[in-house]
């Protein structure tokens, strides 16, 4: 038992050795040692708390999906929050003494760390507004994809081509954001059409709607319709407007399902497609005097 004792004793000196002084408190490394492994349960405690909120008791809510991982973040962040102040008190560190870091903590903020800072506040802005929710079809700069987290720093984004692009959270504040699903999960498309001038054009109206009431993706209510949108140069101009709830998320393979079936259509009741054409008047003129 001495033996053990003569061997643990210079380990016990040299985790006890004082590194620094925060205030009244000697932190040793022990100290460091003993917060950074308080600091790794309280992670996973936070990150287990929230997963069990969120597929467990919200699930058997009303929530959707958005509303519950909002629910399971803004809890998470709380509990890491609260955490962290007791990990503090228990190592021994009095929170008094730590308004000094706090301000070379802003200071540094100011200076190197905003974007950090902006990207986290505005984090918290969309867990609360929710102007993008988990699950939203969204269209930020060049991304179009869905949502499928909302992180503290940044959200992530897969494309139709399953590639996560992660957005930093300012950007859903400072620049112009298209969600297609936040007041609704049901959106209208525009398939422009042109035909041949001298066409019939109720029965052009006719087939297009046809070819809306045939694909199983276009709602019937709100129902399809057809707008003669004006004369072009080759062509008469027609939009055919359908209202889709389950293809929000793959917008270009029902237009061009739906393009397909307009083809097809023309065809069979021959209806003209037009290409683009021009006249051409040559004049003749006299030859120059040599």
């Amino acid at each position: 038992m001495e033996k053990i004792h003569r061997f643990l004793q210079p380990l016990e000196e040299w985790l006890y050795f004082p590194i620094f002084k925060i205030g009244d408190t000697q932190l040793t490394l022990w100290t460091i040692v003993y917060f950074l492994l308080l600091l790794v349960v309280l992670f996973a405690v936070a990150g287990r708390l929230r997963k069990i909120l969120v597929e467990r008791i919200l699930i058997r809510t009303n929530l959707d999906a958005g509303a519950r991982a909002a629910v399971g973040s803004i809890t998470r962040y709380l509990v890491l929050l609260v955490g962290l102040l007791v990990v503090l008190q228990t190592v021994g560190i009095d929170l008094t003494t730590l308004n000094v870091i706090a301000g070379a903590v802003g200071i540094g903020i100011g200076f190197g760390l905003q974007n950090i800072a902006s990207n986290f506040i505005s984090g918290i802005i969309i867990l609360f507004e929710r102007p993008v929710k988990v699950g939203d079809r969204i269209e930020v700069g060049d991304v179009n994809g869905d949502v499928i987290e909302i992180g503290a720093r940044a959200t992530t984004v897969s494309t139709n081509d399953n590639i996560a692009i992660i957005i930093p959270n300012s950007k859903f504040i400072t620049e112009n954001v298209i969600n297609w699903k936040h007041n609704d999960d049901k959106v209208r498309f525009r398939i422009p059409v042109g035909v041949a001038y001298g066409s019939d054009v109720r029965k052009v109206e006719r087939v297009l709607l046809e070819v809306a009431a045939e694909n199983e993706s276009v709602l019937t209510q709100p129902a399809p319709s057809v707008l003669f949108t004006g004369f072009g140069d080759s062509s008469l101009n027609f939009s055919l407007l359908v209202w889709t709830r389950s293809m929000v998320h793959r917008r270009g393979s029902l237009i061009s399902a739906l393009n397909f079936a307009i083809d097809e259509k023309f065809r069979q009741h021959g209806i003209e497609i037009p290409f683009p054409q021009r006249d051409l008047h040559i004049r003749s003129s006299l030859p120059f005097n040599q």
